[in-house]
């Protein structure tokens, strides 16, 4: 794991190159200001303020000016080039305080190489950002390295991340925490969370189902659940996935290592809740052992489910895990899953679909999604569509015959495990980055946890 804190240091006047910020509406004005050689030298380079950067040449230092959308209101992205590309040393802004541009600083310089039998590009050495808001510098280094933590385990192979890999990861990212960790597998599974047991029947017994549970702080604090999808491989069972479906679902564990990093944040900043997270662990995988088409499971809570489609999996061992939290009585039930691609159908890669039941929690997480520039959308609970859950045979079934509405009725069938009153979000993720843009490269990425955070920060301050 990359050492973020190594990166961002705090201004007590050491020496370190300026960088000039301009945006396209004050280059012009800015540009008046400087000497005439650095006015030839600018324009030598057909530098307009619209986009790159240059570098100005001092003697045997140098400036930089790098161009941004709005000079005044510095976005997280908006460093993460000049991060990428400048020499090792040490950098400070010219005028003010980076504020969330220091997110993009520190994650343009984390790679994803253990499997490179060569590093990328960071040997060249670290480049430093001097910053004089020193009392932000350890929640920059946080939220980096959770975001980090995302991006490595979604990347991580499905050979190397199964569920008891998975939950090795747990035990690590949370070491040292105080946090308590419960794992339960084998016949305690089948009998204590059928869904989640069926769903991981058909896996080898290396690649057993297990259902991961962290508690931590204290019981007096209001209790915070947060649950994450822990498919480490889905094939789609027996209704298997094409290949171009199945390429990249090593990613199908997003929402657990989202939940996860979600619940290290909680604890690094100590907020005042008694928090438990559950992380339902399997691999879909097609055997004889695999549950079947038609097959009928009863949920822990009691209800029957008909298995339609047996790649409808991660609504299932979310039910169960749902049901388990909804045990303790917590004020708020937060989950993640790379759930379906009618979400991405309906919203790109970059949106999560949110569905939220209560609106004072939309407004927080909305809220948090703003101030963070991590955006989500949210998508409606349409209660009607529950019509498309029925089954002949059971008490309801896992998925809709109907190529319509297919986010939403994943959602419904989540919520008919979360009682009235409960104030409840859903975040149908993506977890992955198609492309590659600057501090965001392609493969593994963390989308909608910036904005979850800030409104549980926020929620709790007062607790």
């Amino acid at each position: 794991m990359t050492d973020f804190s190594a990166l961002i240091a705090a201004d007590r006047g050491q020496e370190a190159r300026s960088i000039h910020l301009v945006d396209k509406a004050g280059f012009d004005e800015w540009l008046k200001k400087r000497p005439a050689d650095d006015r030839r030298m600018i324009d030598a380079q057909h530098f307009s303020g619209k986009s790159g950067f240059v570098i100005l040449p001092h003697g045997t230092e140098f400036e930089v000016v790098a161009a941004v959308d709005d000079a005044g209101e510095l976005g997280p992205w908006c460093l993460a080039d000049l991060s990428a590309r400048l020499p090792a040393g040490s950098y400070r802004l010219a005028e003010g305080a980076p504020g969330a541009a220091a997110l993009g600083w520190l994650l343009a310089q984390h790679r994803f190489d253990v499997y490179r039998s060569k590093a990328e590009d960071n040997e060249r050495g670290p480049r430093i950002l001097i910053t004089g808001e020193a009392a932000k510098i350890e929640s920059a280094v946080r939220v980096a390295a959770a975001t980090a933590l995302v991006r490595d385990l979604v990347n991580t192979p499905a050979a190397d991340l199964g569920p008891a890999e998975l939950e090795a990861a747990v035990r690590s990212a949370l070491k040292g925490s105080e946090a308590k960790i419960e794992v339960t597998s084998g016949d305690a599974l089948a009998t204590g969370y059928p869904l989640i047991a069926a769903v991981g029947g058909g896996a080898i017994a290396a690649r057993a189902p297990r259902l991961i549970e962290a508690v931590w702080g204290n019981p007096k604090h209001p209790r915070l659940a947060i649950i994450g999808k822990g498919v480490c491989f889905d094939s789609g069972g027996l209704d298997i996935k094409p290949a171009s479906g199945m390429r990249w679902m090593k990613k199908d564990m997003g929402g657990a290592a989202h939940a996860l990093a979600l619940a290290r944040l909680v604890i690094e900043e100590r907020i005042k809740v008694h928090l438990h997270v559950l992380i339902p662990a399997v691999e879909n995988a097609v055997s004889g052992a695999a549950y079947r088409p038609g097959d009928i499971v009863r949920s822990r809570r009691g209800e029957t489910v008909e298995i339609d489609n047996t790649d409808a999996e991660g609504r299932l061992v979310l039910a169960d895990a749902i049901t388990k939290a909804v045990e303790g009585e917590p004020e708020v039930l937060i989950d993640f899953a790379t759930l379906t691609g009618a979400a991405r159908i309906a919203l790109g890669p970059d949106l999560p679909a949110l569905f939220v039941n209560d609106d004072a929690l939309f407004d927080a997480l909305s809220k948090g999604a703003v101030a963070t520039r991590d955006p989500v959308w949210r998508m409606p609970l349409w209660d009607p569509y529950q019509d498309m859950l029925k089954s002949d045979v059971a008490d309801f079934a896992n998925a809709s015959n109907s190529p319509m509405a297919g986010c939403i009725t994943a959602a419904l069938f989540l919520k008919r495990f979360v009682p009235d009153g409960l104030q409840w979000a859903h975040f149908d993720t993506f977890a992955w980055r198609e492309s590659a843009k600057p501090g965001r490269p392609k493969g593994g990425e963390a989308l909608g946890l910036r904005a979850a955070f800030a409104a549980i920060r926020h929620r709790f301050a007062d607790e």
